[in-house]
């Protein structure tokens, strides 16, 4: 899964929201770190909701303007908890690497010359 995928599934999971309100959790949820441009963002969400992902919520007049919530489907879910657990997994490889390299802790030792 792609990481603005990730992200958008992310946002969505705990309530239905519209396109800016997506892009708005998505820069809250990773620290600023993950960032959508709208044609981005649009581009996804309806890939999405053709894989089964999200679908549209409603749809609300703002302004003369349509507005469009989305919302994750369990299959959306289901896909999310599955790349959550396989990054978990790389995680812990990861560490598990990283601290094999480092050297056992104990007691310091100075030389002095």
């Amino acid at each position: 899964m792609r990481e603005p995928t990730f992200w958008i599934l992310t946002a969505l999971v705990d309530q239905p929201r519209h396109g800016y309100g997506v892009m708005q959790q998505v820069t809250k949820l990773s620290g600023g770190e993950a960032q959508l441009l709208p044609a981005t963002l649009y581009a996804a969400l309806d890939r999405l909701a053709v894989e089964g992902l999200v679908e549209i919520d409603r749809e609300e007049a703002v302004g003369g303007r349509l507005r469009r919530y989305y919302r994750l489907t369990d299959e959306g879910g289901a896909a999310l908890t599955a790349e959550t657990q396989r990054l978990s997994r790389n995680v812990q490889t990861a560490n598990r690497l990283l601290n094999a390299l480092r050297p056992p802790a104990g007691p310091a030792t100075a030389t002095f010359g």
